[in-house]
């Protein structure tokens, strides 16, 4: 390897939050690098961002340097980590690898989404070994709370590097290969220069349970349970779907499954087998002629998403399903940070109909698919890294990975963020650049930046609201009429009780009135002086400066 032929790392997204996975290797010269993109992922807005469906990395960075991206390799099927791909990959266009399950969800997301075009891909399984331009991948076997979740162990001239992707250590995942902890271990005799890791669960302690002690606990509470059963849960979590399934089994129940994403996922998971053995799944059409002790209802909606089933039920206003005193709700899933108002509104409504509940407060119904610090060790201790990049978390995350690794003998750990290019090899961690990141929405049918979206607007428009205000002069730049106002989350009144469109209303009659009248003939003048005495009048009796538009007509 010449001295110019560096190996190094950004994220796109992923660093310093979690969500919207999406990083970049990059290998060669600094002005002629090949690159390697390993996920891409979406996050879901929140209210700061009004009426935006999803959020996905910025890739301009990128774009620049399609005829040197190589490849995109997808580590696992959820959201944040390939949900982004059925938006972006008709601008990437770089041949694309991920394992049957992935690729299984990808084409039932792709026939599901209007318009949306084929996307090829390469399918690849765990274990599996390949070229990517200079770059030489291995997909490594994991364990995670979806099948076949993969970390990589990227080969270059310029050494060896693993990024983790989501994982934890699980002998008994429930369905699927267990983590290679004997390969992972080889990979570490071989040399590892650098881990890009997982960092969700870095502020805890101990190892995470297995989730074969889940399936146990599942099979006590529904065994105990008295009247019908509905349990949520993560769509693509096929091991705990599986779980349920033999639990509703064991307590001679019949499972009836309801939400798109749900059925989606266990079509795909039924045709690689993981799905083999068990019961028929029924449709929500059952519900209404099986007994209450007979039931055990499989279903979306555990973050509170309000047009998911769970929510719908609760409100009392599902056209084929409904729970009632005594019925039991398991949430076998943990509040993502940011959903708790949603959920406990759920819980709630639950709670007036004197439906029992159960969470990971009340039972063991619930485990992270991420690793814990003695889990973290564990790696360390397998793969012996030279230098490790805390990955996927927020600063706290990151901080609590880095004085973990620090501790446990990695010296050369460094905390990055979106857009801090840095150099794996050769030398120490080094952030040698900083490249643009950001965001783009998607926002109903359309794709763009805040502004190109009117998302920026829509923000003041939740704080403050809006005026229009429509002006019509004549030829001489008289008026003609009064101006019309048309205000939109603003007080009726002020204080004094006075009417806010009149106030408004007389304050740009005022302000059109001073205007000398040889000026009032330039209508740009006149929409300018009325726009700015509206948005003053509000802001001298409210206090606050609503978006303000002005119309002016001549007749």
């Amino acid at each position: 390897m010449t001295g110019d032929q560096e190996l190094v790392f950004v994220a796109l997204g992923g660093l310093g939050e979690i969500g919207m996975n999406m990083a970049l290797y990059g290998y060669g010269p600094a002005h002629e690098r090949r690159w390697l993109m390993v996920d891409c992922g979406v996050t879901f807005a929140g209210p700061d961002l009004p009426g935006v469906d999803i959020v996905v990395p910025d890739i301009s960075y990128i774009e620049d340097k399609l005829d040197r991206l190589d490849g995109i390799v997808i580590t696992h099927a959820h959201e944040d980590h390939y949900g982004a791909l059925i938006h972006l990959w008709p601008r990437l266009k770089a041949p694309l690898y991920m394992t049957p399950f992935t690729a299984g969800l990808l084409a039932a997301k792709v026939q599901g989404e209007p318009g949306a075009g084929k996307i090829p891909v390469n399918v690849v399984k765990q274990g599996d070994r390949f070229p990517v331009g200079p770059f030489d991948v291995e997909m490594v076997a994991m364990s995670h709370s979806i099948p076949e979740p993969c970390a990589l162990a990227i080969r270059t001239p310029a050494g060896m590097v693993v990024h983790s992707g989501d994982w934890k250590i699980d002998p008994t995942p429930g369905i699927g290969l267990p983590i290679d902890v004997e390969r992972l271990a080889q990979l570490g005799e071989e040399g590892v220069r650098a881990l890009i890791c997982d960092s969700t669960n870095a502020v805890r302690d101990g190892v995470s349970p297995s989730e074969m002690d889940v399936a146990a606990d599942l099979t006590r509470v529904i065994q105990g349970a008295k009247r019908r059963v509905a349990v949520t849960t993560f769509a693509s979590n096929v091991a705990r779907i599986r779980s349920i399934a033999i639990a509703a089994k064991a307590a001679e129940r019949d499972v009836v499954v309801m939400g798109r994403s749900m059925h989606r996922a266990i079509e795909v998971a039924t045709e690689l087998g993981y799905m083999d053995d068990l019961p028929t799944f029924l449709s929500e059409d059952a519900y209404g002629y099986l007994p209450p002790e007979r039931v055990v209802l499989l279903l979306t909606g555990s973050q509170g998403e309000e047009r998911a089933a769970l929510a719908r039920i609760a409100a009392g206003d599902h056209r084929n399903v409904a729970l009632s005193k005594g019925d039991l709700v398991v949430f076998s899933s943990r509040t993502i940070p940011g959903n708790e108002k949603a959920v406990n509104a759920i819980v709630n409504k639950l709670a007036e109909a004197r439906v029992e509940i159960v969470t990971d407060r009340d039972a063991l119904v619930h485990v992270s698919g991420h690793p814990r610090r003695g889990e973290l060790t564990q790696l360390y201790d397998l793969l012996k890294p030279q230098a490790l990049i805390p990955a996927h978390g927020e600063a706290m995350h990151l901080k609590a990975h880095h004085d973990l690794a620090k501790a446990h003998g990695i010296k050369n750990t460094k905390i990055a963020r979106n857009g801090d290019l840095v150099r794996l090899s050769p030398g120490r961690l080094d952030i040698v650049d900083e490249i643009p990141v950001g965001i783009e929405v998607k926002d109903g049918m359309i794709f763009g930046d805040l502004e190109e979206t009117g998302v920026q607007e829509r923000r003041k428009l939740s704080f403050a609201g809006a005026i229009v205000v429509s002006v019509v002069v004549d030829a001489r730049g008289d008026l003609v009429g009064e101006p019309q106002a048309a205000l939109f989350g603003l007080p009726e009144t002020d204080e004094d009780g006075d009417d806010m469109e009149d106030i408004v209303i007389d304050e740009v009659i005022h302000a059109l009135e001073s205007i000398p009248k040889n000026r009032r003939k330039n209508l740009d003048v006149v929409a300018e002086s009325a726009r700015r005495a509206a948005r003053a009048a509000v802001r001298d009796c409210w206090g606050k400066k609503p978006l303000t538009q002005a119309l002016v007509a001549r007749v």
